[in-house]
């Protein structure tokens, strides 16, 4: 049997906790790693992704959507933005409206041929809970929960675990990301685990917290890919290494 690589749902209860940046540190990490990566920007009405890249869209996931109804699909290489030599990543429509025509049996589709051509598929999602969503978590080997020390966030996120657990579904890790919203520190470790119910896995500092995000996003830039990424996160650069080597773990 033909090896796969390993797809992984990168989700929250709730926006703006900081998963586009994850995302894409992690690819950056990941091209370190000499990986191939695909980033799908699944983020339909926001496009995080695709607007932080710098790069012309000119085919995206829409451009999926159409050929796969009229049978046209073509390989998933055909439809990618080539970021570097290591990432690619399938762009959000450039029209928001066509969010709403992008069913869920094609998000399986892709993400099924996306993982017999790179080493790792991210899945940038929205917090929405439809159906696309739900069937990109349930198709991808891996979800990482991305969350931060904000109340309705850590009431949402139990809620969403609770429905996991029930299910059987134990293929997540936490992720506790206080860089994003440095202001919002309510809660220690210890507590925030009591009320979810569940054990954080990877912890990201306040210290990541980017000053100069915009100057990135301005040009482009992956900050995990600057030459002084592990000097400049130095705490945070190891965490951030673990979590890349667990997703290279391919779990089927």
């Amino acid at each position: 049997m033909r090896k796969t690589g390993t797809s992984v749902a990168i989700y929250s209860t709730k926006g703006g906790v900081g998963k586009t940046i994850l995302t894409l540190n992690l690819a950056g990490i990941l091209e370190k790693a000499c990986k191939k990566v695909l980033i799908i920007d699944l983020d339909l009405s926001s496009g995080g992704i695709s607007m932080s890249i710098n790069k012309n869209i000119n085919k995206s996931i829409y451009d999926v959507e159409k050929d796969f109804q009229t049978s046209k699909l073509k390989d998933i290489k055909e439809y990618v933005i080539k970021y570097d030599e290591y990432i690619d990543v399938l762009s959000s429509p450039k029209d928001p409206r066509e969010a709403n025509l992008i069913e869920g049996r094609v998000v399986e589709r892709i993400i099924k041929k996306a993982e017999y051509h790179y080493d790792v598929v991210l899945i940038d999602m929205s917090h929405e809970l439809i159906e696309r969503n739900l069937l990109a978590i349930d198709t991808s080997t891996k979800l990482l929960m991305v969350m931060n020390n904000d109340p309705l966030n850590i009431k949402s996120m139990r809620s969403f675990l609770t429905i996991l657990d029930e299910n059987n579904i134990d293929n997540y890790k936490v992720v506790l990301y206080n860089a994003k919203d440095i202001l919002k520190q309510f809660f220690t470790e210890g507590e925030i685990e009591s009320l979810i119910g569940a054990k954080i896995d990877y912890k990201i500092t306040e210290e990541f917290y980017l000053k100069n995000i915009d100057e990135y996003i301005m040009n482009g830039k992956i900050p995990s890919l600057n030459d002084k990424a592990i000097e400049t996160f130095e705490k945070d650069y190891p965490t951030l290494m673990q979590i890349a080597a667990s997703l290279m773990e391919v779990s089927k």
